[in-house]
């Protein structure tokens, strides 16, 4: 029987003596699990989207390789509001807004500094950290279905925006490294 979306009450079982109980995962736990371990918690596959912003400053995340690239502030920008998307799809509202201009690839504010760097850092946690909320709420047999005048499951926005946030930590990574003076072998 399920109690929560993040626990399963089961009927006693009995292991073999000496072997230790298998804890038992819901559909919802693992998703939390993936998004957290995409965004910020130990992962066996390296750097996080998170761990990738450590130790840059607001002048690194503003370089970029060659005058078309994106940088690593609009990188951020780009995955907070890609972030709050599906936390859009999850809740069901249309109406929220993001609260930057743009979409896609939001402008970087008009004043970069230290500041405005560490104002949008916390603006992709807070998206980040709302969309675990929405996630947490949502009922496991949702994931299969579709939301409102939307052509992909709850649970491929789910996946995916976690595959989003890997795909542009490794990103982030590369421009971290062109920008040292890293060579790519």
């Amino acid at each position: 029987m399920i109690r929560d979306n993040n626990c399963i009450d089961c009927k006693s079982v009995f292991p073999e003596k000496g072997k230790k109980m298998a804890k038992i995962i819901t559909p919802i736990a693992l998703l939390i699990d993936f998004l957290e371990q995409a965004y910020d918690k130990r992962a066996w596959h390296g750097t996080t989207l998170r761990g990738s912003l450590r130790n840059i400053n607001y002048r690194e995340a503003l370089w970029r390789p060659t005058p078309k690239h994106h940088n690593i502030w609009e990188i951020i920008l780009h995955t907070a509001y890609w972030k709050y998307i599906v936390l859009r799809k999850l809740i069901s509202d249309i109406e929220a807004s993001f609260p930057r201009q743009g979409s896609d690839w939001p402008k970087l504010p008009e004043s970069p500094d230290i500041k405005a760097w560490k104002d949008d850092i916390a603006l992709l946690k807070k998206q980040h950290n709302l969309l675990l909320k929405a996630l947490k709420a949502l009922l496991a047999s949702k994931l299969e279905t579709y939301p409102p005048e939307s052509k992909v499951q709850y649970k491929r926005y789910i996946l995916g925006i976690g595959s989003h946030d890997l795909y542009h930590a490794g990103q982030i990574q590369l421009l971290k490294r062109l920008q040292r003076g890293g060579v790519v072998k």
